[in-house]
């Protein structure tokens, strides 16, 4: 899901319309409304989103997703994983296998489960 679609579906999760949430948080209803529908990105700066996940009563992995989708909107890495250089170094690697294996569709499916059961096993180490 990306960012305009989920942020759209917290926001109909309160009831709230397009113009109720904006004049909740201040924001513009034309820019939102160009956020929601994936023509303009997020904001990056991590205090307002922190403000709209605290809004939305996003809590745990749904604020994470929240966050990491609003940096994959913007086409960045989420701060987190940015700083992680044992990560960063190994990003290069992953995405030369992702390119030359043209992952789309069902192949792309069947690697991000692959990475989910790898982050299980480490989980429960």
């Amino acid at each position: 899901m990306n960012f305009g679609d989920l942020v759209k579906q917290h926001r109909i999760d309160k009831n709230l319309t397009l113009r109720q949430f904006c004049a909740e948080l201040g924001l513009d209803p034309s820019n939102w409304s160009k956020v929601e529908r994936g023509l303009n990105p997020p904001t990056g700066d991590a205090r307002t989103l922190e403000a709209w996940c605290k809004f939305l009563g996003l809590r745990g992995e749904a604020k994470q997703e929240f966050l990491d989708t609003a940096a994959v909107a913007r086409r960045e890495l989420p701060e987190d994983m940015a700083a992680d250089a044992a990560l960063m170094a190994k990003l290069p690697a992953f995405f030369r296998v992702v390119r030359n294996h043209d992952l789309k569709g069902k192949k792309l499916t069947e690697l991000v489960k692959s990475i989910q059961a790898l982050n299980q096993g480490d989980s429960d180490s």
